[in-house]
């Protein structure tokens, strides 16, 4: 315990420093937020930039790789697809560079984890957010008309979902071989805490079981892994239909009941089967939607019993440990709507809850995460056993500072993802018109290209903004359209349609 004390003088320098970057970044978030649910999304960038400067510019993507992720969402939304995919592309190489953490660099990083808190190592993203990045980059890719790139980032996409079980099993295993180097006390006060029932009743009582979170039966963002199939349906050779097949099928049935997705998947299989041509199909139009904003993080703070090993004797204790808590923020109440020229009313159906996928990876996660937090309650704890016996009240009045002010929940997440997606399909309406409505009230008009499979891919954040729509051509032959709907100014007559390019 010695070499931990020692530690000590440097963490509490280090919880001052924590509480600066902390309070920036909360406000940095808010700031975005406030942005971005106004439909801003060049203001939202724009509060991402000084900290990502601040740490190094181009050398420092896996230390800005949260600022760089939201900054290029909000410049792909702004219609700036260059720019987004720059900033992707930097974020991947923050990604990679996180991975591929040196021994020294990792050993301290979990130092910091176990010692501090898990909010104080750099920005490790959640699964399901590196495979959205694939995916926008995918989107964005396919607005350029750059077809054989865009494929690239959706098995990209595809690839990272299929690996996901094995990292998972890597984290848990990893988390156990740190508590391992721990020394031979504090492994044992761990070990045994975590294994005792009184800890698993009091997370059960205040965390709540986590086996009752409503999960996907395996990880999946259903919304990835539908584009990865639809951009094969529409654009691949011979081969490809079957990977389209398995992609759409796997979607939905994991959301039985979606007629969209139920017919995909039907179309995919006799496509692939060479029971149906794609020549027959005649022009199709997708319809997809990212409703609202997506869940985030809140931290739940509970005390939790421990059995502490101090020389030759054990000691039960109450300690206080710090988990995060995703919660949903808010959707769009109205639903969107969509009329062909015909009079024909077609509302998307959802599918893909973000909620849903973050609590898929967070219950994998969790033995790591409270194994985290169980590790830093009980080394700190037996800090302040120990600094009592060597330096009197003022040690044990010092160290027990330290843990009530390092004991925090990581709640970093990117928060340009939505609550949910939802779709339609149906056949280019013959005048080539479309029009989108959101509770009753028209946002605008579109006028669809004469591609034989388009997507048309909004997002709106909040009811306050626009509908940012993007207007796709499937096979990645022409370059896309950015539009911004706005829906009737005040005043003006009901029905008139405002729609600027972006």
């Amino acid at each position: 315990m010695t070499h931990t004390i020692k530690a000590l003088a440097v963490a509490t320098l280090a919880v001052g420093l924590s509480g600066c970057a902390a309070h920036q970044q909360r406000s940095q978030m808010e700031a975005f937020n406030a942005a971005w649910v106004q439909g801003d999304y060049l203001g939202a960038a724009a509060t991402m930039e000084a900290k990502a400067t601040l740490t190094g510019g181009d050398k420092a993507e896996d230390k800005q790789l949260l600022e760089l992720l939201h900054q290029a969402e909000a410049h792909r939304l702004a219609g700036d697809t260059a720019t987004a995919i720059s900033l992707y592309d930097r974020a991947e190489t923050g990604m990679k560079l996180d991975d591929t953490t040196g021994l020294a660099a990792g050993l301290l990083e979990g130092g910091k984890a176990v010692l501090l808190n898990d909010a104080e190592s750099d920005y490790t993203p959640m699964l399901a957010e590196t495979v959205l990045v694939n995916t926008y980059k995918g989107l964005a890719f396919l607005q350029q008309g750059n077809r054989d790139y865009a494929r690239i980032e959706f098995n990209r996409a595809d690839d990272r979902t299929r690996r996901a079980v094995e990292t998972f099993a890597k984290e848990i295993t990893a988390q156990q071989e740190a508590m391992a180097e721990e020394a031979e006390a504090e492994q044992q006060s761990i070990q045994q805490s975590l294994e005792s029932d009184a800890l698993q009743e009091s997370i059960a009582a205040n965390y709540g079981e986590t086996s009752q979170w409503s999960v996907y039966p395996e990880f999946i963002v259903p919304s990835a892994t539908y584009l990865h199939g639809l951009f094969f349906l529409a654009s691949g050779e011979t081969g490809d239909l079957e990977r389209a097949a398995t992609s759409l099928k796997r979607v939905a049935e994991m959301t039985p009941g979606n007629r969209a997705l139920a017919a995909d998947a039907e179309l995919a299989t006799a496509l692939a089967a060479g029971k149906a041509k794609r020549e027959a199909l005649g022009d199709r139009v997708w319809v997809i939607y990212e409703n609202g904003l997506g869940p985030v993080a809140e931290e739940t703070r509970f005390d939790v019993p421990l059995l502490l090993f101090h020389g030759n004797t054990t000691s039960p204790a109450y300690t206080g440990i710090a988990l995060p808590r995703y919660a949903n923020r808010q959707a769009v109440s109205e639903p969107l709507t969509l009329r062909d020229g015909s009079g024909e009313t077609i509302t998307p159906e959802a599918f893909s809850a973000m909620g849903k996928v973050i609590h898929t990876e967070m219950q994998a996660r969790f033995p790591a995460v409270l194994g985290r937090a169980v590790a830093s309650a009980a080394i700190k704890a037996l800090i302040q056993t120990a600094a009592a016996e060597e330096m009197g009240a003022v040690g044990q009045l010092g160290t027990a500072l330290f843990a009530a002010a390092t004991t925090q929940a990581d709640l970093r997440s990117w928060q340009a993802i939505p609550d949910h997606w939802e779709v339609a399909r149906l056949a280019r309406p013959d005048s080539g018109r479309l029009t989108l409505a959101a509770g009753g009230t028209a946002l605008g008009e579109l006028s669809l290209p004469d591609w034989p499979y388009t997507l048309v891919y909004v997002k709106r954040p909040s009811a306050q903004s626009p509908a940012q729509v993007s207007l796709i051509d499937l096979q990645g032959e022409h370059g896309g359209e950015q539009l911004s709907l706005h829906g009737a100014p005040s005043g003006d007559e009901a029905g008139e349609l405002v729609a600027d390019a972006s």
